[in-house]
């Protein structure tokens, strides 16, 4: 009963010295996307809250989607742009790695859509 006792003091202890605090990033740097999220904070900008839960907005956006997601080719964060529908009119924002990947995103898109009906806001993030 006292080696409970006693490796229960123990436990309360060593938990006890364990700090705890809020997670921190690694290194002095942000996290990645801290000061792209500024943008998301203009009245003006289009974010996934305006998208429209139309059944028809909610399908579009599902099939852009879709074809995003079947291409290979596309780098993960590619692969997560954000794709906004609203009255059939489609906005895509983020970043993604290159150039190539910018267009095919943009062609997905139109494809689905319509060439008129797309708002290209993607990004090519620059290599660090």
């Amino acid at each position: 009963m006292k080696t409970i006792v006693c490796g229960c003091a123990l436990s309360w202890f060593l938990l006890a010295a364990i700090p705890i605090g809020p997670a921190r990033a690694a290194g002095p740097y942000a996290p990645d996307n801290t000061g792209v999220n500024v943008r998301d904070r203009n009245s003006g900008a289009m974010t996934a809250g305006q998208q429209s839960n139309s059944s028809g907005d909610l399908a579009l956006t599902q099939r852009i989607r879709k074809s995003i997601m079947k291409d290979h080719s596309l780098s993960m964060m590619a692969k997560n742009v954000k794709i906004v529908s609203a009255n059939g009119d489609v906005t895509l924002r983020g970043p993604v790695k290159t150039e190539k990947e910018k267009s095919t995103v943009m062609a997905k898109a139109q494809a689905v859509a319509g060439v008129d009906r797309v708002n290209d806001q993607l990004e090519v993030k620059s290599a660090q």
